[in-house]
């Protein structure tokens, strides 16, 4: 995974690093798409298909589980075939399996075609990582909000667009028109991909140091998987069964809705404050806790009176996952490589989203089992002990790379 070509002519180098960052901005957009365009229309989709909560809870927990498998594999991937084929790849995917999605004839291929879908954009969150680090090293920061930015303008756009266009067409058109960006960003991918040197995408060979650098050795590596697994338990929760806690305590489909992207329209503030803070703060650990707070605010609200302050709940709630920008600001900011990067990355995402994967069918079946949101909503308020905990670790400026014993290829 080599940094851009610098034996290239500045003008030739300058247009890759050009069509680098139309490929990365369009990759963002789509990295939530379609999931939060996908749980506001579970119910609707149900009644056609015929599949009730069981089905629905296992859907919610596709895309983290998804995103655990495929963001570990991701940087097995990335050492054979280099960042940008494997994003080519990872985006074709995406668009096709949403494609079938759309088309879905039973809840079975519905199933099939979330799990492609969401394979694809798990290997993309993870390649995105070292991708603005291999290209744009000098400007992490910068290019780490605006992909941000737009992976939160995509997550709260969806689900504002998933119920009028279903209402208006059908729920497979509403579903199926995110197969558009998905492809083009492909496509980008695919002609910067064609238009770099051959020894660009070559192997690591048997001499160099292997990307496999074990994270796991290092505490800060650790720091950010439990403070990623948190955050993202937190964030796939909420976008699964905000609507029905909603729901149940006398709000409408439409609330469900609007209020999933008042939640989502809150990472784009953070998206634009929290990398400037994570590079400019030697230890970001206030962040960590003012978040933890908010959360715990927001779920105790949603207990207590969860329509009389939707508004300042749902806000606490989104600004309280901030997290999420701090932990993928940290790999870049806490490792010295784009191989690290991808490493790091990959066992950050792959063991958080694992983690996180338990959390929409564990809060289903504990709602399903007490009768009521109190006790699912308790146990997420709880998570923000252990994210704390993580962050102090996290946060602290060391290097990764200093704390692991690299592997080499063919050295036994």
């Amino acid at each position: 995974m080599p940094t851009p070509p610098t034996s290239l002519a500045p003008a030739r180098r300058g247009r890759l690093t050009l069509w680098a960052g139309v490929a990365i901005a369009l990759t963002a957009i789509n990295l939530r798409t379609a999931v939060t365009g996908f749980t506001p229309l579970l119910e609707v989709i149900g009644a056609d298909l015929g599949f009730g909560v069981a089905l629905a809870g296992l859907l919610g927990t596709v895309p983290a589980a998804s995103f655990a498998v495929f963001g570990i594999l991701a940087p097995v991937v990335t050492r054979r075939f280099g960042l940008e084929r494997t994003a080519t790849a990872s985006l074709g995917l995406t668009a096709l399996s949403l494609l079938l999605r759309a088309i879905s004839p039973a809840s079975a291929v519905l199933v099939l075609s979330t799990v492609l879908a969401l394979a694809g954009i798990g290997a993309a969150n993870v390649v995105i990582v070292p991708l603005v680090k291999a290209w744009f090293a000098d400007r992490i920061a910068s290019w780490t909000s605006f992909y941000l930015l737009l992976l939160q303008t995509g997550q709260f756009v969806a689900p504002l667009l998933a119920v009028p266009v279903a209402d208006a067409t059908t729920w497979r058109l509403s579903v199926g028109i995110w197969a558009l960006p998905a492809g083009l960003a492909a496509v980008v991918w695919l002609v910067l991909a064609a238009r770099l040197p051959a020894d660009h995408h070559a192997p690591v060979t048997a001499t160099a140091v292997d990307a496999r650098s074990r994270p796991s050795r290092s505490s800060t590596a650790w720091g950010l998987v439990v403070l990623f697994a948190m955050v993202a338990l937190s964030n796939y929760g909420i976008i699964t069964w905000l609507p029905a806690v909603l729901t149940d305590a006398g709000g409408s489909t439409s609330l469900g809705g609007s209020m999933v992207g008042l939640y989502s329209a809150w990472g784009v503030l953070a998206a634009l404050l929290v990398p400037q803070l994570a590079i400019r703060l030697g230890n970001p650990f206030v962040v960590v806790v003012a978040c933890a707070a908010l959360l715990v605010v927001g779920y105790l609200g949603m207990v207590v009176t969860p329509m009389d302050g939707t508004l300042l709940w749902v806000c606490a709630l989104g600004i309280g996952v901030s997290t999420f920008p701090l932990c993928l600001t940290l790999i870049n900011r806490r490792t010295k490589s784009p191989q690290t990067a991808s490493a790091v990355s990959g066992f950050v995402q792959g063991v958080g989203y694992g983690v996180a994967c338990a959390g929409p069918v564990s809060l289903g079946l504990l709602r399903e089992a007490t009768g009521s949101w109190t006790t699912p909503l308790l146990v997420l308020a709880a998570t923000a002990i252990p994210g704390v905990v993580a962050g102090w670790f996290a946060c602290r400026p060391r290097y990764v790379d200093d704390a692991v014993e690299p592997v080499r290829v063919g050295v036994p």
